[in-house]
């Protein structure tokens, strides 16, 4: 008796949540890499235990690292400056609008980002750098690896798919699709034509 409970049990757990295998292509069927998914529905509740987190956007070897971080609606994010050179972070977003000043290392406390949207990351000192902060009202997000596929630990059900890549015209625009999550892995292919991505290298020389 003991033994079927036990496996009862385990099947339950199973069903209530499984890995569920993700894959984004782009318009010409190319697997998109670095392409931000995640799901929402009415029932799914947010994981407090993620806005509690301190998330990381550095300023590293002048570029933004991670290029792309996904935080969850009111997560905290600091931007600690690993360079040995002055850093001037700003943003114009919609989703959040803010300016770090000329600073070294840390500035003095992190910043909250209480509304969902796509915050897009400049330095007023070095034009190149560029970097995307994503708010989710989500606690289920990932991003894909470069085959374009992504695992989401998430319970069967009805749920929005939203996708998001910086290669997109309008950076603003999210696309998103009904689905219902099962066991079967599932492709989507992105509607809208995507942007070359350019990687701007700098001079090791440089001082500024």
């Amino acid at each position: 008796m003991f033994k079927y409970l036990t496996l009862i049990i385990v099947m339950l757990l199973t069903w209530q949540a499984q890995a569920v295998s993700i894959t984004v292509n782009s318009n010409k069927n190319e697997p998109m890499a670095n392409a931000v998914v995640w799901l929402t529905s009415e029932v799914l509740s947010s994981d407090s235990s993620q806005a509690d987190t301190l998330y990381s956007m550095v300023q590293k070897d002048r570029e933004f690292t991670p290029r792309i971080l996904v935080v969850p609606q009111n997560a905290k994010v600091e931007f600690p400056n690993a360079d040995s050179i002055l850093h001037h972070v700003y943003s114009f977003s919609e989703a959040k609008t803010f300016e770090l000043k000329l600073y070294k290392e840390q500035p003095k406390a992190p910043l909250v980002f209480d509304q969902t949207g796509v915050v897009e990351l400049g330095c007023n000192i070095h034009d190149w750098m560029l970097g995307y902060i994503v708010v989710v009202d989500s606690p289920i997000f990932d991003i894909t690896d470069n085959s374009g596929h992504v695992n989401l630990i998430v319970e069967p059900g009805e749920y929005t798919l939203n996708v998001w890549h910086s290669g997109f015209g309008d950076i603003s625009h999210v696309e998103s699709k009904k689905v219902t999550i099962g066991q079967a892995p599932f492709i989507y292919k992105v509607k809208q034509a995507i942007t070359e991505q350019f990687d701007f290298a700098t001079d090791e020389f440089d001082d500024y």
